[in-house]
């Protein structure tokens, strides 16, 4: 079967915020320079959502705004396994553990197992829904991400042991948020990093949230939350 690399899937990425009221930082790391989507770009952990995404069990939710702003323009069933994924893969690619201690039951799935043996189970009320963006057409890869901002206190592991991560992002590492834009980012890192320092000092969800909206017509800022279009100029991705 053939596999349609221009079809969008559903993503979650990780923003990891640290020391965010006296000198904020966030983790980051660079993707390998053969990779097919933003390669050698320093990008926070995340990746699409995979099909077991939607059967883990959460010991807590997302916040009921974010919920709220997630089934805006989409699939409100959606909401479980973009939860799930954004706490895979901060898991897979930094090793951080984003849950509480308890005990799985019943079958754990592949993906989960080495999550399951830290002794804790994925919980998702630290997530916060900050940004959405869909990729232009035209790239190799493209996906309709979700980004979520965590507090690093929320995490249940040791902030600078990066042991476990697997090998898809290197030089992980906490960047001082004023000097984060030195690094080599794609264009709408940049734009969603100008929404994270908006967002530092403030421990709220968002109750609006932008949403970089692609397709083959049109290329908008929109707001999720009941405001209309920010502008209506083309964007794209450098």
């Amino acid at each position: 079967m053939t596999i349609d690399k221009s079809a969008i899937r559903h993503a979650s990425t990780v923003i990891v915020l640290r020391n965010r009221f006296d000198d904020p930082h966030v983790l980051m790391g660079q993707r390998g320079e053969k990779a097919a989507f933003m390669p050698n770009k320093f990008v926070f952990p995340g990746g699409a959502v995979d099909a077991g995404d939607a059967q883990i069990p959460l010991a807590t939710q997302v916040p009921e705004v974010c919920r709220a702003r997630l089934a805006e323009d989409a699939d409100a069933d959606m909401i479980g396994a973009l939860s799930a994924a954004a706490i895979r893969e901060l898991w897979e690619e930094t090793g951080l553990v984003l849950g509480q201690p308890g005990a799985w039951t019943g079958d754990v799935p592949p993906d989960w197992t080495t999550f399951a043996d830290t002794g804790h189970l994925p919980a998702a009320h630290p997530l916060q829904f900050v940004f959405r963006a869909v990729t232009p057409p035209g790239r190799p890869r493209r996906f309709d991400a979700r980004f979520f901002l965590i507090d690093a206190d929320e995490v249940a592991s040791d902030l600078d042991d990066f042991s476990a991560a697997c090998d898809e992002l290197s030089h992980l590492q906490w960047i001082p948020l004023p000097r984060v834009r030195q690094f080599d980012l794609p264009f709408i890192t940049e734009v969603v990093l100008a929404e994270v320092a908006a967002r530092a000092h403030d421990p709220e969800p968002p109750v609006s949230v932008p949403f970089f909206r692609n397709n083959e017509e049109e290329s908008l800022f929109l707001r999720l939350g009941g405001v209309g279009p920010l502008t209506g100029r083309k964007h794209d991705y450098k």
